[in-house]
């Protein structure tokens, strides 16, 4: 029977040592979701139905925020917020918000891992629900839909990151 332990040039593999010292020394990292769920959701038209009434043609903006909180040893809440504004001659037309949220398991990571977890994994996964929450609450509100496009969440992470770079060098004093 053939040794599993052998690379292409017969040479042995190096063996872990007894014991699964190998094992010990590094922690498993382990990512899980395991739960998502809305967790607050608010719809405001203020001027209805007036509103309706006139041309639709609206200025719509949206922000996004997100925030981590720990829950229990390696679980985490992370919470998207997503707000839809329209307005029509500065008047709002109506105000949606969503807050995403969902529970994650993550352990075995550093603080730099966690971070970029919290920033960029977990909104990528949360985005789509909130998107639709988004969505629906606002054709409820008897408006066009609001179809929110993709988020680049690692994009706006590295962005960020860069900026802080950039704060912190210029807040330090020249030599």
């Amino acid at each position: 029977m053939a040794d599993n332990n052998v690379d292409q040039n017969n040479t042995p593999a190096p063996s872990a040592p007894e014991g699964g010292a190998a094992q010990d020394a590094a922690p498993q990292q382990a990512f899980a979701l395991q739960r998502i769920y809305l967790k607050d959701a608010s719809f405001e038209s203020p001027r209805s139905p007036v509103v309706f009434q006139g041309q639709w043609a609206p200025k719509v903006s949206f922000t996004l925020n997100s925030k981590s909180a720990r829950v229990a040893d390696g679980v985490f809440e992370v919470v998207l917020t997503i707000t839809v504004e329209a307005k029509i001659e500065e008047a709002a037309a109506f105000l949606a918000e969503v807050h995403q949220a969902g529970i994650f398991t993550c352990v075995g990571m550093t603080e730099g891992d966690l971070e970029h977890v919290f920033a960029s994994v977990c909104p990528n996964i949360l985005f789509p629900y909130a998107r639709e929450a988004v969505d629906s609450l606002i054709v409820k509100g008897s408006f066009p839909p609001v179809n929110l496009a993709p988020v680049n969440f690692d994009a706006l992470y590295v962005q960020t990151k860069q900026r802080q770079a950039a704060e912190a060098a210029a807040a330090q004093p020249a030599n």
